[in-house]
């Protein structure tokens, strides 16, 4: 898909996969209605606020997660927004973004957590949520097969995409930097993430012994991108638009009101940075 290009891989892709997820949510989420009670249960664990649990380390989890949902700090955002159109505008396309995922994300929930009450599992179980505990509640439910069948494909369309972000950056680099061809960047990229892939999947059996800095491939990589190159990345690309462009090429690209500008310029120049550097100390353990 990143070899044939933008207009003919990534947007033909996306214009397909994206309302293809959205409608196999809403089908999810029609048939976690079905549990009754139990979906009452869901929507009272997610929309019933409980301001105990509000603490400073939750609201920097939080922080931390968004570098994940929003794809920051990873260049995914940044490369797909240098082929917007000259008259996209920035901030509303960003907005748009950021209320999208949220309301994904508030969607997956109420999806899965009336399954999870359901079946009396932990909605705090995690990674193992997904591929130990949500497939025996599946299979203890009436239609069950067919409706956890649909589950998993949305999570191939959501894998999907988001490798194509992920690796768009370096498609991208090694075309623009190196000059390399679109089609031998991308088979360049996908060997070596593929290579690396089989790695971390090795981790978890036959090179479960193998460790750097004792930790497994896997835990290594975990901690190495979501500690360090996720919060590093966003402090750089905060830092980098707010002190290093030209003043004036960053208003022409942002094109808004002069006031919204100016807030803008303070939460990109002071606020962006230091909250991003509070979530770096909190992952590492310094906070």
């Amino acid at each position: 898909v990143v070899a044939r290009g933008v207009k003919s891989g990534l947007e033909k892709l996306v214009t397909f996969a994206m309302p293809a997820l959205f409608a196999i949510l809403l089908l999810l989420v029609g048939y976690a209605a079905d549990t009754g009670v139990y979906f009452s249960q869901g929507l009272e664990f997610l929309f019933t606020p409980n301001f105990s649990k509000l603490t400073s380390n939750g609201v920097l989890i939080a922080m931390g997660h968004a570098f994940f949902t929003l794809s920051l700090g990873m260049g995914a955002i940044m490369v797909y927004g240098s082929y917007l159109p000259k008259n996209a505008s920035i901030m509303n396309v960003s907005i748009v973004i950021a209320i999208a995922d949220t309301l994904v994300a508030l969607l997956a929930g109420m999806a899965i957590f009336p399954i999870v009450f359901a079946n009396g599992l932990a909605p705090d179980a995690g990674f193992g949520l997904i591929f130990v505990t949500l497939p025996i509640a599946f299979g203890h439910m009436g239609g069950g097969a067919l409706f956890g069948g649909i589950f998993f494909l949305l999570l191939v369309f959501a894998a999907w995409t988001s490798a194509i972000s992920l690796i768009e950056p370096v498609v991208a680099w090694l075309v623009e930097n190196k000059g390399y061809s679109r089609v031998r960047a991308s088979v360049v990229s996908g060997v070596a993430t593929w290579a690396l892939g089989v790695s971390v999947a090795l981790s978890f059996n036959v090179w479960s012994d193998f460790t750097i800095f004792d930790k497994t491939i896997f835990n290594f990589l975990d901690y190495l991108t979501a500690n360090l190159m996720l919060p590093i990345g966003g402090f750089g690309i905060a830092v980098f638009a707010a002190w290093v462009m030209h003043d004036k090429h960053v208003r022409d690209e942002l094109d808004i009101p002069e006031q919204q500008y100016f807030i803008w310029k303070y939460l990109i120049s002071y606020v962006a940075p230091a909250a991003v550097f509070l979530v770096f100390l909190h992952v590492v353990g310094i906070l």
